[in-house]
This record gives C-alpha cells, sequence and structure tokens, in this order.
C-alpha cells in the first residue's frame, strides 16, 4: 500500500506514534533508551524538537525539519529501529511479523499533519502538553515529567499552573 505523506522540505510537522500494544507502558518504562534512540537520530539527521510528550503506549511531537529536507520517515525509522534494540526480546509478535523479521513494539505507521501557521502550530504544542491530563495520568500538565512542557515553562512560554482548569484547545488527532 501506498501511503501519501506531505513532503515539505523545512517543514513543521505534528506527529504521534504509537506502540503495537497499546496496553504497554514500554515508553516510559524505557525513557532513557527512548531518548538515546531520538539523540542517535537526530545526530545522524538532524531536525529541531518544538515539543515532545512521551505517554506509556504512544508519544506526539512536533519537529521542524531542516531547509531542504523533507524526510521524517527516515528519522522515525531510525527511532524506531535504536529504540527497539534496547530492549529485551520477548513481545509477542505475530505472524506476519515473525515472517518479515519484525519485533513487535511500534505500530508500523505513524500519523502525520503539516503544520499549517501559527494556529495550528499553538493549537498543537498545547494539544502535546495536555494530552498526559487527557489521558487522566496525572492532574495537571507540569505533573508529567515526559513532556516538553518544563523547557516550555523555562524559557517563559507557559505558566507552570498552565491548564489548571482543564481547559484547552481540541485539535484533535488519534491519540
Amino acid at each position: 500500500m501506498d501511503y501519501r505523506r506531505n513532503r515539505v522540505p523545512g517543514g513543521c510537522f505534528f506527529f504521534t506514534v504509537n506502540l503495537y500494544d497499546r496496553r504497554s507502558e514500554m515508553l516510559v518504562r524505557h525513557i532513557d533508551g527512548l531518548r538515546a534512540a531520538v539523540r542517535g537520530a537526530k545526530a545522524r539527521a538532524p531536525f529541531h524538537i518544538d515539543a515532545f510528550v512521551v505517554l506509556p503506549d504512544h508519544l506526539h511531537c512536533i519537529w521542524t525539519l531542516p531547509e531542504g529536507d523533507s524526510d521524517f520517515s527516515f528519522r522515525w525509522n531510525a527511532i524506531k529501529i535504536a529504540f527497539s534494540r534496547r530492549i529485551p526480546a520477548g513481545e509477542y509478535r505475530s505472524v506476519s511479523r515473525i515472517g518479515k523479521r519484525e519485533r513487535g513494539i511500534w505500530q508500523r505507521r505513524f500519523w502525520e499533519h503539516t503544520i499549517r501557521d501559527d494556529a495550528d502550530y499553538a493549537a498543537h504544542v498545547d494539544y502535546i502538553h495536555f494530552n498526559p491530563v487527557k489521558h487522566g495520568l496525572v492532574a495537571g500538565v507540569a505533573d508529567w515529567p515526559y513532556s516538553s512542557f518544563h523547557r516550555a515553562v523555562a524559557m517563559g512560554q507557559y505558566p507552570v499552573d498552565w491548564a489548571g482548569d482543564g481547559v484547552v484547545a481540541d485539535v484533535g488527532g488519534d491519540g
């Protein structure tokens, strides 16, 4: 199957990437391995992380790619492979995955959205930072440790008690 991706060189993109087993807590249990995988991918093919949140079974982020570069798929492949190599084998694998010699860690695809303008960017950054509250993991955005929200607070982009009332614009997303 040929998936259509919006290839915008130097573009800004929102992503949702899911684990194969959506009941897993593998991402937060192995957060250091995920961080190392992202650092490795950035070293091989640079990109800017505008916002990022890691939940137990999925993650959301916004990346800006370098001028003239639109290959986010290469970067996600590198991250998934590097992370998977850090995890001991033993997860469930379907017959199809066994036949293709694939691990059963990540869903094969990811969801991407090209950021259209400043309002779209701001709404997706808010969505990313509010996601742990949306999923009932914490009561306040600042309580979730695996989020770029803390960096944004340090840079003066958000007050530490942002969205304390639980109200944030809904931009959709699938996770």
